[in-house]
């Protein structure tokens, strides 16, 4: 009977060990917001590349910094071998740090960048994104072939005044990309003579339903014209046209359900990150053009990244560039529709 004892217990020990190992082996992902498009993309790409190499759980944290904080200290308690962190505030990604550096666990910020202070306070700390302002840069590209010559503006320019009237969808204020990326925008437009008049610069916090809103309030007050919409992300580009469409600024007159330049009424509209939802728009002829924010790549190049520190391989052998032991920058490119 005593021997039976001691088996039984030995085997309870045993399972607890593999749940254990199981728990520890599995790596988190813990998001800032599962319903922002881009995100839910970046996502899925994460668990497909990791599927028969890494085991990744995904966790949402709803753009609450108080839940993500929640969900990190419980994970924490598993003593996970690393984690993956899309940070709600990237003010709020110091906390998080100091608290996985007491346990010595290693962190992979994506998407969101926390201050550089931050980001060199530990040697296990890494950063997988793209430079904001190069995307701003190629929105200010597909821009200047639009209205050309700075002092001879193409038909857009609808009153022949010489200056771009516009409207900017901004993400959050105070969200590094999001300033980023305006200011940019701007900034090379100016630079290459362009005048413009801003409109409004509507804060929709990166969210279709919110950019919407915005728009057909600011149709409501507007009295003069819109000759063009910048967006921070596809998701508030797309918000404003499905506002813009209801209020016919973009009307189908030959009715092929495509909106033709040339023939149709329309006001170009440019995006950033490339998601599913906006190919059909650029298709279309709804959405001018987008720049993709490369979550593809980026995915391949966060698991490649994740093996090799839990392999305890070197980090110069990776097949990417790790700048300053810490950063991976996946530049943006622009969204050319295949031929």
């Amino acid at each position: 009977m005593k021997k039976i004892i001691t088996m039984c217990i030995a085997f309870v020990l045993l399972f607890v060990l593999l749940g254990c190992k199981s728990e520890n082996d599995r790596i988190p992902l813990i998001l800032y917001d599962e319903s922002d498009p881009y995100i839910l993309e970046f996502k899925n790409y994460i668990l497909d590349d990791a599927a028969g190499n890494v085991d990744i759980k995904s966790y949402d944290s709803q753009n609450s910094q108080l839940i993500q904080n929640e969900i990190i200290e419980e994970l924490l308690d598993d003593n996970p071998r690393l984690m993956i962190i899309n940070p709600v505030d990237r003010l709020g990604a110091y906390t998080i740090i100091n608290e996985a550096k007491k346990q010595e666990i290693p962190l992979i910020f994506i998407n969101r960048e926390p201050l550089k202070k931050d980001m060199n306070s530990w040697d296990q700390l890494y950063y997988i994104g793209a430079p904001a302002e190069n995307s701003a840069i190629i929105q200010s590209e597909m821009i200047i072939e639009l209205f050309g010559n700075p002092n001879n503006l193409s038909d857009l320019d609808k009153n022949s005044d010489q200056i771009i009237q516009l409207v900017i969808f901004k993400g959050e204020q105070g969200h590094q990309d999001a300033e980023i990326r305006t200011e940019v925008v701007v900034d090379e437009l100016e630079k290459y003579g362009y005048e413009l008049e801003i409109i409004s610069i509507e804060i929709c916090d990166w969210q279709r339903d919110k950019a919407y809103e915005g728009m057909n309030k600011l149709l409501f007050d507007l009295e003069g014209e819109i000759e063009l919409v910048i967006s921070n992300n596809d998701a508030m580009a797309l918000g404003a046209i499905d506002s813009m469409i209801e209020n016919e600024l973009f009307v189908d007159i030959d009715e092929n359900g495509i909106i033709d330049p040339e023939i149709d009424t329309w006001i170009p509209v440019v995006g950033i990150d490339g998601i599913a939802d906006a190919i059909p728009y650029i298709d279309n002829g709804y959405l001018y053009g987008t720049v993709i924010n490369d979550s593809q790549t980026m995915s391949l190049v966060l698991i490649e990244l994740v093996q090799a520190i839990l392999d305890g391989t070197n980090l110069d052998d990776l097949s990417f560039e790790l700048v300053n032991d810490k950063y991976i920058w996946v530049d943006y490119k622009r969204y050319e529709p295949e031929s």
